[in-house]
C-alpha cells in the first residue's frame, strides 16, 4: 500500500470476466455438492458490477466485480444443516466467518457470510423466499473483489 493513496491504486486481482463467471458458476456447484444438494439451472443469476471508491469513484477501465448466485430446492428443515456444513468447509478452506445465523421462528431459516482471507472472495449461503408468495429455496452466492480484465491498464485516482 502506497503512503499517498491508502492503498486506493494497489494492483488488483486480474482475470477476465467469462473466467470469473466460470468460477463462480463451478464453486456455487462445488458449495452445493459440499452440501449434499442440487441447484436449480434456471434460478442461476449473473451481476458485473462497477467497483465503486470509497469516495464514489468509478474508474474508467473496464474494472468490475462479480455477483453470482443460484438457488436450491432443499427444503427448510434442511438449511440449518447446509450451513453448519458449510461453515465447517469454509472454515478448512481459508475462510473467514463473517456472519453466521439460525433462525427458528415464523419459518426456518439460515444465513452464513464468509470471506476469503487470501484473496478477499465473499461466499454468502442462505435461506430465500418465504414459503408463500415466494418458494423457500436455499441461496448459493459468490462475490469476487474488484478485478481488471488482464492487458487493460489500472487507472490511477
Amino acid at each position: 500500500m502506497s503512503q499517498n493513496d491508502d492503498g486506493r491504486n494497489d494492483p488488483l486481482p486480474r482475470m477476465e470476466r467469462e473466467a470469473a463467471l466460470k468460477w463462480a458458476k463451478d464453486y456455487t456447484g462445488y458449495l452445493a455438492g459440499v452440501a449434499g444438494v442440487e441447484t436449480i439451472a434456471s434460478t442461476a443469476t449473473t451481476h458485473f458490477e462497477a467497483c465503486v471508491g470509497a469516495n464514489d469513484e468509478v474508474a474508467e477501465d473496464g474494472r468490475y466485480s462479480l455477483f453470482y448466485y443460484i438457488n436450491s430446492p432443499a427444503p427448510a428443515t434442511d438449511h440449518t444443516r447446509i450451513v453448519r456444513t458449510l461453515r465447517t468447509e469454509l472454515t478448512k478452506g481459508g475462510y473467514e466467518i463473517t456472519s453466521y445465523r439460525e433462525f427458528k421462528s415464523a419459518y426456518e431459516s439460515s444465513a452464513l457470510s464468509a470471506r476469503n482471507k487470501k484473496n478477499d472472495y465473499v461466499v454468502e449461503a442462505d435461506t430465500v423466499g418465504d414459503g408463500k408468495d415466494k418458494p423457500q429455496r436455499f441461496s448459493f452466492a459468490v462475490r469476487t473483489p474488484c478485478m481488471l480484465p488482464p492487458g487493460a491498464e489500472q487507472q490511477k485516482f
